[in-house]
């Protein structure tokens, strides 16, 4: 991705430590006393030089401004507060996203947000409160999903005002899952019973070491279909769209031209196309500033270990030939 900075700010810096050093060296010329002191020369022209450049520096910020829109990214599973637990799990996180976005917006500076996306989805309502923070973005917004912008990362696109994708890129996924482990027989073979102590009909509904009864079976699925409600209106307002419409695509992806004609994204395009778009938004050459998350230590460790993670069990998937693979169960494809 191409990030412009602007030109016109590093000539005034350069040129403010060029007139400090020019004063420092006339400074130690009229300075008579000093003219054979090296040290205390050298320290003078350079304690001016280091001014200068301060100085400059201030005027070229307030002068000659090196961005004129912004971008926040949202990458990986979507979490409260991103990687958690003794061993930390990748994550995502939509609070200090959300700061981010609120930063943007306060910045005089920024014209316009593009929300750069690659994202499975994740936690509903930190999803919905990133989408919150792009709605309520003072200015025009632009989604641009890369390799996936599924579920909940489709939930906060949706609020943007135009949705851009690859043509490669998997779009959608307009559902909601929810799942238990039902560990009861396990536990019955361990000899392990659940002994039930609740104050309420449906407290303990979806332990996974007692069976599910029909009635909360339904209550859990009432949970789910209400999510999936509140999802389904998000998109229908922000794209526009009937809800019957949103329903219709029963939680499936599309790739980018495919999303096009579902009406789930606008154009398909590079992130080149979307700096063209921003001009046209703006009304002046787009100087893309990528606005970022202050990451805790633990974060940044829980981002490294994901990574290690992930590149361990793809170097073991190219060893291994999937042909040996063939008609064994369990081994499928699935799309979170």
């Amino acid at each position: 991705m191409v990030r412009k900075t602007g030109i016109g700010q590093l000539l005034i810096v350069l040129v403010g430590t060029a007139v400090a050093l020019v004063a420092g060296y006339a400074g130690f010329v009229v300075v008579p006393d000093l003219a054979d002191v090296s040290v205390w020369s050298v320290v003078f022209v350079l304690t001016l030089g280091f001014a200068g450049l301060f100085v400059s520096q201030r005027i070229a910020s307030s002068l000659v401004t090196p961005y004129n829109a912004a971008e926040v990214a949202v990458e990986g599973p979507i979490t409260r507060d991103g990687p958690s637990g003794l061993v930390p799990k990748p994550g995502f996180p939509a609070e200090s996203v959300v700061e981010t976005i609120e930063t943007a917006d306060q910045d005089d500076n920024v014209n316009a947000l593009v929300v750069r996306l690659n994202t499975p989805g994740g936690q509903v309502v930190p999803s919905d409160d990133i989408r919150r923070a792009v709605a309520e973005f003072d200015g025009p917004t632009v989604a641009y999903a890369t390799d996936v912008c599924a579920s909940g990362g489709y939930w906060i696109a949706s609020a943007c005002d135009e949705v851009y994708a690859r043509d490669t890129s998997l779009v959608g996924s307009i559902g909601v899952l929810g799942s238990r482990l039902n560990a009861k027989e396990a536990a019955d073979n361990l000899g392990i019973e659940y002994e039930r102590l609740v104050a309420g009909r449906y407290k303990d509904a979806g332990n996974p070491l007692k069976e599910t009864d029909d009635e909360e079976r339904e209550y859990l699925q009432s949970i789910i279909d209400g999510y999936y409600d509140a999802f389904v209106e998000r998109v229908a307002e922000g794209r526009g769209m009937d809800e019957d419409e949103i329903r219709g695509t029963e939680a499936r992806v599309y790739l980018g031209d495919e999303a096009v004609d579902e009406g789930l994204v606008d154009e398909v395009g590079t992130y080149d196309d979307v700096e063209e778009h921003v001009e046209e938004l703006i009304g002046e050459e787009p100087r893309i500033h990528e606005f970022t998350p202050v990451r805790s230590f633990r974060e940044q460790i829980g981002g490294v270990g994901g990574a290690l993670a992930y590149s361990f069990g793809a170097g073991v998937a190219s060893v291994l030939d999937e042909k040996k693979f063939e008609g064994v169960d369990g081994f499928d494809f699935r799309l979170r």
